[in-house]
């Protein structure tokens, strides 16, 4: 009977200490990598959209720094990259890295400009699922005008997928905002968002698999406008939740 008790009694504290394991596991904060440099913005209203949000904690780092923090040891500090960048320059290792990183189911979510870096490298346009041209360029024997944008524009944002996690609870929106347009978008992405304005591409919002990895697109963002928006704000919280595995 002693034993019998002593068991039971090691099974419950088993129990109680996995299960409490279990309950901070489940509510820890997602860690967010933030890198930026490349292009200019507007430093201290685009950080509050992440201080403000109780569910992450976060490193902010800009290029040429930010390769450091993808190297095997380092990126086992972080579940989600945001990458805000508008960069050219990356090592083949810095490649591998990141390929690398992402194959750990890890998440990314690209914002507004990051549509525009690496244009050297091939496979980046297959991971954030759209490729930009920042000069006039021929593929597969097709000639590609360079992309466009415009400035201060008011525009309503379509929620296409209202179910989807990412855009769960958001309506179609107003947003003071700057567009893009002349650029392709891959078949496999599933669109969240779009815009009718002429000026833009129709599609500005997506979500896609990279293997085992999650990543969103949000054409928006440019300044404080768009910082300040609460549907952006909700709709990038949500983005880093689902690309971290948390949905």
């Amino acid at each position: 009977m002693k034993m019998t008790r002593l068991v039971l009694q090691l099974g419950l504290i088993c129990f109680s200490f996995c299960s409490s394991a279990a309950d901070l596991n489940s509510g820890a904060k997602i860690r967010v990598l933030i890198v930026t440099g490349g292009h200019d913005f507007e430093h201290d209203q685009f950080f509050k959209i992440f201080s403000d949000n109780p569910e992450i904690t976060f490193k902010a780092v800009e290029h040429p720094n930010a390769y450091n923090q993808l190297t095997p040891e380092a990126a086992t500090n972080y579940d989600v990259l945001v990458a805000y960048d508008m960069y050219q320059d990356i090592s083949e290792q810095a490649q591998a890295d990141l390929l690398a990183w992402l194959k750990h189911s890890k998440g990314l979510v690209a914002l507004h400009h990051a549509i525009g870096s690496y244009q050297k490298w091939p496979e980046y346009s297959k991971i954030i699922g759209a490729r930009y041209y920042l000069q006039k360029t021929v593929v597969d024997g097709v000639e590609k005008a360079r992309s466009i944008y415009q400035h201060d524009l008011d525009f309503t944002v379509h929620v296409v997928d209202p179910s989807h996690p990412v855009t769960r609870g958001v309506k179609d929106f107003e947003i003071h905002d700057e567009t893009y347009n002349l650029f392709d978008v891959a078949n496999d992405v599933h669109p969240l968002l779009t815009t009718s304005d002429p000026h833009s591409n129709k599609v500005i919002g997506w979500a896609k698999n990279y293997g085992a990895a999650r990543v969103v697109y949000l054409q928006s963002g440019h300044d404080h406008f768009a910082y300040e928006n609460p549907n952006y704000q909700k709709i990038v919280r949500q983005a880093i939740r689902w690309t971290a595995h948390r949905d």
